[in-house]
């Protein structure tokens, strides 16, 4: 007999009834005991033991049969959580639910089913008026129930170790699954007002200033900044810093190491005020260093307004993601992708984000990896530009980012609205760019039915590090997505500029023959990932009254972009090069674990890595005058047996440039041309390789690795050793542009963000407002060799 039912369109009659024992077994048996159902527990098990097991369960839990139509589809157990282990680790609330799913497995799968099921189970458990909340514990490796969950509306709070399972928590209110069904925010504002806060604990905050503080220290006397003053000691020395304000003073122990990098010991860090201990505070430390920091007073609120977002977020992720750095090294993608710590590590307020409430985070940061359906517009031909690669169209991209039976309805709501669909461009937009930006600062072209809101996508899409590009995670082989979003980030609002995306794809196009042309990439296994396609909308009135580069004229566009997965080969799969800097909650990092995964020793690890990753680099600049953004956020490590074989470079044509201002260029690519200083260029690998990204792995290995810096570099100078006598057409140019330099200019990456955190740098002349103090030795100048004899000096 049903206890619940009802009816699907397109699914059929989905109901429940309550399981019969030992009646039900062979079914449960045929389930539970298989690999779909590994996560269950029951792998393996005979009849008997399901049999067993299940009538104890009976006696803790109400088991359900679900079925479709008349044939058996899913099982549901609903329990008491304060009668449950996973009472130990929350705060159980009256009302509290706690539910297990399991799909059968399913000969013909059906498209919508999951989601219909979670729906028919989910309005079963409200149907009780008792219930106020949903409680569940998946397997942290079960990522198809994840992306079920965060649909339906769950929040994900923490990892919990249950017996043998290490879980993620998490919850559904009522109100949580309604919003969630009519395709709103998830963190929208019926949700409880406590949740955004819940991770703001005295525990998580004390922790997040001490190490914003110390990193705050290391890289402020890292670029000069700050000089605290040696009191004694070794190789590990005692240091004192007094702050411009009177009787503060802060103390640690730290070790100084190539690259003028400080390695400062956390758990040293004291602060006294008056000689007295005080709390170590992110935000107080700016403002009592804000003469020598030089922060005016338009730039100070804002900028205290980033540190207190990149604590807030810092807090939520030490709260919520407790994966150690080990589980990280075998976790997927996109796991990865929400897990990471240090996308930008040299930056102090590097997760600003100023624009989203707490209620946005939650539902739009990457680090809470909530399902994200895109908003999308019907633009008017005449204010809209699209342009795509040559062998791709408009309608094809939107059939396979759509599908046939999503553009029929967009035609028809055009039509519902007495409008032609031919005289519209459809393109879509971020939530929360629609809500917060464009639904108001395009009132007028709305109205006018210029722009015409067509509904939610049905693709549910994952933030990646950089906010507004997202990763589909319906469709994992589908592309990326890259939208305007009106959000001040690490010193840029992020916007998206049509003017820019008029040029995106010939520039892509122009990139990747260039780079498939050559052997040397293909052997070294170096690609793009293509911006494939942009379109962009103008409105007249911003760009009559907005100077160019305006945040005002990059309000409203968007980039495809290829995903990585369908170029995989077999036994591959990806990791975020940001990962290689990645800190557990424990401080353990990732890296030496991944090292110690692949099964080969540090040096053959790294001469994979940099063979992928900096021999590519160098040949740009040295063969093409091509230089790229190459940070942690932007390269995807491709990796075989836990080793680096291929690398991925994204975000083209936004941060790529040739360092050749006279260099004939095709029209559509000359504006990559730019005019640089001679002694700027090769801070393209000295600044955003070396310094940007090596002296962190070179700090992480010795820390946790025992690996010597002076063999990191080595190994480093030998890559680029083997690439200068690999090119003896380029012998002229190497020497002009010497990687062996004694030392080169030390570019302040903070100075920039402290001198304007509204726009750092103009990407048309991206030398312009460099910052410079002194100069950095060159950690591979010691490793310096000749040429071996019989290599031809020909020159370029």
């Amino acid at each position: 007999m049903s206890v619940f039912e009802q009816q699907v369109p397109g699914i059929g009659r989905l109901h429940l009834r309550r399981a019969s024992l030992p009646e039900d077994a062979p079914i449960l048996h045929a389930w539970v005991s298989r690999e779909h159902a590994r996560y269950w527990g029951m792998l393996g098990q005979s009849l008997e033991q399901v049999a067993a097991a299940y009538a104890d369960i009976a006696q803790q839990a109400d088991v359900y049969l679900g079925y479709r139509d008349a044939a058996p589809a899913f099982l549901v157990e609903l329990y008491e959580p304060a009668r449950a282990a996973v009472a130990e680790h929350y705060a159980v609330r009256a009302g509290d639910r706690g539910m297990h799913l399991l799909l059968a497995p399913a000969e013909q799968p059906v498209s919508g089913f999951s989601w219909a099921v979670m729906q028919t189970v989910l309005e079963f458990c409200f149907a009780d008026g008792r219930t106020e909340r949903v409680v569940v514990e998946p397997d942290i490796q079960n990522s198809k129930i994840h992306a079920l969950n965060r649909r339906a509306g769950f929040r994900y709070q923490k990892v919990i170790q249950l017996g043998s399972k290490t879980a993620h928590l998490a919850f559904c209110t009522r109100a949580d699954y309604q919003a969630a069904s009519a395709g709103q925010s998830l963190a929208g504002a019926a949700a409880p007002p406590v949740d955004p806060i819940e991770h703001l604990q005295a525990e998580h905050w004390s922790v997040v200033n001490r190490e914003l503080v110390r990193k705050a220290i290391a890289e402020l006397a890292h670029e000069l900044v700050l000089e605290p003053r040696r009191q004694r000691g070794g190789e590990w020395s005692e240091y004192v810093l007094a702050a411009d304000l009177p009787e503060i003073e802060y103390r640690f122990r730290a070790r100084l190491l190539l690259l003028d990098q400080w390695d400062i010991a956390a758990s040293s860090l004291e602060k006294t005020e008056r000689g007295q201990p005080a709390a170590l505070d992110a935000a107080r430390f700016i403002l009592e260093f804000r003469e020598r920091l030089g922060l005016d007073a338009g730039v100070l609120p804002v900028y205290l307004e980033e540190i207190a977002s990149t604590l807030y977020a810092a807090a939520f992720k030490r709260a919520h993601q407790r994966l150690s750095a080990a589980d990280l090294v075998h976790a997927p993608f996109q796991e990865l992708e929400a897990a990471m710590t240090e996308g930008h590590p040299s930056f102090i307020a590097n997760s600003g984000r100023v624009g989203f409430d707490a209620a946005d985070y939650q539902a739009y940061a990457p680090e809470a990896a909530a399902p994200i359906r895109l908003v999308w517009l019907a633009a008017q031909r005449r204010c809209t530009e699209f342009t795509s690669l040559g062998s791709l169209s408009y309608q094809q991209l939107l059939h396979e980012e759509l599908g046939a039976s999503t553009l029929q309805a967009f035609e028809a709501e055009l039509r519902r609205q007495g409008l032609e669909p031919s005289e519209y461009l459809f393109l879509p937009v971020h939530p929360w760019q629609w809500f917060n930006r464009l639904a108001l600062a395009f009132a007028a072209e709305i109205a006018a039915r210029d722009l015409v809101c067509l509904g939610y996508g049905s693709d549910e899409y994952q933030a990646q590090q950089s906010i507004r590009t997202l990763f589909n995670r319906s469709q994992p082989h589908k592309r990326y997505v890259k939208l305007a979003l009106s959000v001040l980030n690490m010193g840029f609002m992020r916007g998206l500029s049509p003017d820019y995306m008029r040029a995106t794809p010939a520039i892509n196009e122009w990139i990747d023959e260039l780079i498939r042309g050559d052997a040397f990439f293909s052997d070294h296994g170096f690609g793009i990932l293509r911006e494939v396609a942009g379109i962009g909308y103008r409105s007249r009135s911003y760009e009559l009254a907005a100077p160019q580069g305006s945040p005002y004229r990059k309000m409203l566009a968007a980039l495809w972009r290829e995903s990585p997965l369908p170029k995989l080969a077999a036994g591959q799969r990806l990791m975020t090069m940001a990962a290689l800097l990645h800190r557990d909650r424990d401080g353990v990092a990732l890296l030496p674990q991944l090292i110690l995964a692949s099964g080969v020793g540090i040096d053959a690890w790294l001469d994979r890595y940099l063979g992928c990753y900096l021999a590519p680099l160098v040949h740009c600049f040295y063969r093409y005058d091509l230089a790229f953004m190459p940070h942690g956020e932007n390269v995807i490590l491709v990796l075989e047996q836990n080793l680096p074989v291929r690398v991925f470079l994204k975000d083209i044509a936004e941060e790529a440039a040739i360092l050749d201002g006279s260099r004939a260029l095709p029209p559509q690519v000359q504006r990559l041309a730019v005019s640089v200083p001679e002694h700027v260029k090769l801070l393209s690998i000295f600044s955003d390789v070396f310094d940007g990204i090596l002296r962190y792995v070179a700090q992480i290995l010795l820390e946790q690795a025992g690996y010597v810096e002076a063999r990191f570099w080595q190994r480093v100078a030998e890559c680029l050793l083997q690439y200068r006598d690999g090119q003896p057409a380029l012998r002229a140019k190497l020497a002009r542009y010497d990687l062996f330099a004694p030392s080169f200019p030390r570019s302040c990456l903070n100075r920039l963000q402290l001198a304007n955190n509204q726009q750092m740098i103009d990407l048309s002349d991206p030398a312009k407002n460099l910052r410079f103090a002194g100069s950095l030795p060159n950690p591979v100048a010691a490793h310096f060799r000749q040429p071996s004899t019989g290599v031809s000096s020909t020159a370029e």
